[in-house]
């Protein structure tokens, strides 16, 4: 991924108010691993419900505000963009307002995503993930692969206007 600055990513906020996205706390954008990223995703770091995920598509960015519940049980689940295990609360409901119509009439989506959005940094094997790893025999390159086709559908499944 592109490195970003802050303007940029609050202009690509799609689902939510102007407010909203101004008032959005950046991660530390120099600290932010850009070349090992699929997409910039974070949590707010005041501990709120919040958490956000920034997509480059067409040249274009696609930013999008969740909502992470809590979380609880301690058994292991799996992220649905990366196909990464996590016990505990590693894996959350990210839910986004719908675009468009769709989201003044209040309809959402969502996905178990890891609760840390560092999807990008679990397929490249960067970060590990504190559930017991089950050996994957798809390669590194399939593996973003998938992980970009499951974002991508995510990101259209919140952009439908219905």
């Amino acid at each position: 991924m592109r490195t970003l600055d802050a303007d940029e990513i609050r202009a690509s906020l799609l689902n939510c108010s102007r407010g909203e996205a101004k008032r959005a706390v950046l991660p530390d954008l120099t600290e932010t691993p850009w070349g090992d990223l699929d997409y910039l995703g974070w949590r707010d770091p005041a501990g709120s419900q919040r958490a956000y995920l920034v997509v480059e598509r067409d040249d274009d960015l696609i930013g999008l505000l969740l909502r992470q519940n809590s979380g609880g049980g301690h058994r292991s689940t799996m992220c649905q963009l990366c196909i990464t295990p996590h016990s505990g609360t590693g894996v959350v409901l990210s839910v986004a307002r719908k675009t468009g119509a769709a989201g003044k009439k209040g309809d959402s989506t969502g996905l178990y995503l890891c609760r840390d959005l560092a999807c990008s940094l679990y397929v490249r094997g960067k970060r590990v993930p504190s559930a017991a790893q089950l050996r994957e025999t798809l390669g590194e390159d399939r593996a973003i692969e998938r992980l970009q086709r499951n974002l991508h559908q995510f990101v259209d499944r919140v952009l439908v206007d219905s």
